[in-house]
């Protein structure tokens, strides 16, 4: 892991600048409730993605890379679908998306999930995933409205394990 020191100083200026540094959790927040205890072995469960990748189906608006605090919605992703045709909004200045470009499952590894799902690693794939775009500076809307209702979904959709792929 880099230290603070090690980064230059526009992106360190901007990681003290980050409210979710003081984020705290509060009685009855989603956040929180969110987080619990793996009840069953990872061979049984269900596994989701979520992404802050910027990734979209083709047919799906865009994120909008305009919005000076970040685009905080969503786009929903079948499980269905291959992670190649996902096209790419990111607006962060520090990711370096070569490699993502080339590869979409290293931001989206659902090829691996499907490997891991046939060879009874896991026990079955979300049919539903989820990205959201990353470098969201105003996270309000997205702690109090998107992430809760992506939360619901998931809960809805009775997923066990979600693996999140920060960009």
């Amino acid at each position: 892991m880099a230290r603070l020191d090690d980064i230059d100083l526009k992106e360190r200026l901007f990681l003290r600048g980050y409210p979710f540094g003081r984020y705290a959790p509060h009685p009855g927040d989603p956040v929180a409730l969110a987080m619990t205890p793996l009840r069953k072995a990872v061979q049984d469960s269900t596994i989701a993605l979520v992404t802050t990748a910027g990734l979209s189906l083709p047919d799906q608006p865009p994120f909008d890379v305009s919005i000076k605090m970040g685009d905080s919605s969503f786009r929903e992703i079948p499980a269905a679908i291959s992670p190649q045709l996902l096209e790419m909004h990111q607006r962060s200045w520090s990711f370096d998306q070569t490699g993502a470009l080339r590869d979409r499952n290293l931001v989206f590894p659902l090829d691996r999930l499907r490997e891991m799902r046939a060879q009874g690693e896991i026990g079955a794939i979300a049919p539903r995933h989820y990205s959201f775009m990353g470098s969201i500076v105003g996270p309000r809307k997205l702690m109090e409205q998107s992430a809760p209702e992506v939360a619901r979904r998931l809960a809805a959709d009775n997923v066990d394990i979600v693996l999140l792929t920060p960009v």
